[in-house]
């Protein structure tokens, strides 16, 4: 199917367009397809997908690193070969043992895989009700990026109103979210970020920005309740030494160590540390969950959250999509309109 094609083009009921990871790779391996349409099962709810929008978590799966993935997710290739995990749209049916939702439903939420295409069946678990008067597309940006932040900043960080809080690598999907929510928390932000983006993190909300072509946020005298580290750029020494005595440093699953062992080299160091350190060290793996994605869609929906939507592809275009969240530095969320 060309470009030019509408994805709405499909030949009849049983297909649809979907783009399709053959290898791994960047955006470049990336085509689109005329497929099956999928059949939900028991617990699943089948959506009619109208936004999509691109996680690290796609990234890594798609490039097959850290080279550990490719135990569960495929050795040589993908195993699920259709990517994406953020989506939101209308339900089209639903298994046998869904309760929750009903054709006609306008949900978000995050798939196992497959997102990236006209229909995705999705656990009944995995998803939430769009609110009124939230977009479509604000929704597909919410799910992974939001809990993450969400679930970093209050669960493994404990954040408390009145606390400190720094955000490395504030300018991406997670840390526009971070942002936002830790005030929303009552704590004071600092954020981290390059010089094009100083002016979007102090219009969320950042107290402070920190440029790091210029200044180092490891040294100075300032120190932080919590440290939020999405990019695993420094040592953990480094994170520390800015932390403050009973301080919390949550590190994210993208920590540094190199495409093999490094991972679990590094979450190895983070659990050792915690014996003989008085700050805590948290490991951050996000976790999907129905009530996260419903306090989500609440704060996004009264404008106490709002998705930083950088740029929106067609789903024709998915391939340039993913390539911009690869090539780093892409502000806030990228979102795909199917």
């Amino acid at each position: 199917m060309s470009e030019a094609q509408s994805p709405q083009s499909t030949v009849d009921a049983r297909t649809m367009t979907a783009i399709v990871a053959p290898r791994y790779g960047t955006g470049a391996v990336l085509r689109t397809e005329l497929v099956d349409r999928p059949n939900p099962r028991a617990d699943e709810v089948l959506v009619r997908v109208r936004a999509a929008s691109v996680s690290q978590g796609d990234i890594h799966l798609l490039t097959g690193t850290p080279y550990l993935l490719r135990l569960g997710f495929g050795l040589r290739r993908p195993k699920d070969p259709i990517i994406g995990h953020d989506l939101a749209g209308d339900v089209v049916a639903v298994g046998a043992e869904v309760t929750e939702f009903r054709p006609g439903d306008t949900v978000f939420g995050a798939a196992d895989a497959g997102a990236f295409a006209e229909y995705v069946c999705v656990p009944e678990q995995r998803l939430a009700r769009v609110p009124d008067g939230l977009a479509i597309e604000a929704a597909a940006a919410l799910p992974d990026s939001g809990m993450t932040a969400l679930q970093g900043l209050r669960d493994a960080g404990r954040l408390r109103a009145g606390q400190t809080v720094l955000v490395n690598g504030a300018s991406g999907g997670v840390g526009s979210f971070a942002i936002q929510l830790a005030k929303a928390f009552g704590a004071e932000v600092t954020a981290v970020c390059s010089t094009r983006h100083i002016g979007v993190l102090r219009a969320l909300g950042a107290d402070h920005v920190i440029d790091y072509t210029t200044d180092d946020f490891t040294v100075g005298e300032r120190r932080y309740d919590v440290l939020l580290d999405l990019i695993g750029n420094r040592s953990l020494r480094d994170c520390r030494r800015v932390l403050a005595p009973k301080g919390v440093f949550v590190s994210s699953a993208g920590a540094p160590g190199g495409n093999w062992a490094g991972p679990v080299l590094w979450m190895a160091k983070v659990l050792l540390a915690n014996l003989f350190v008085s700050q805590r060290i948290a490991l951050l793996l996000m976790r999907p969950r129905r009530a996260d994605l419903e306090f989500l869609a609440e704060s996004a929906a009264d404008g106490t959250l709002r998705p930083l939507i950088e740029q929106s592809f067609p789903l024709a275009k998915a391939a340039a999509a993913v390539q911009h969240v690869c090539d780093g530095h892409a502000q806030g969320k990228t979102v795909i309109a199917v």
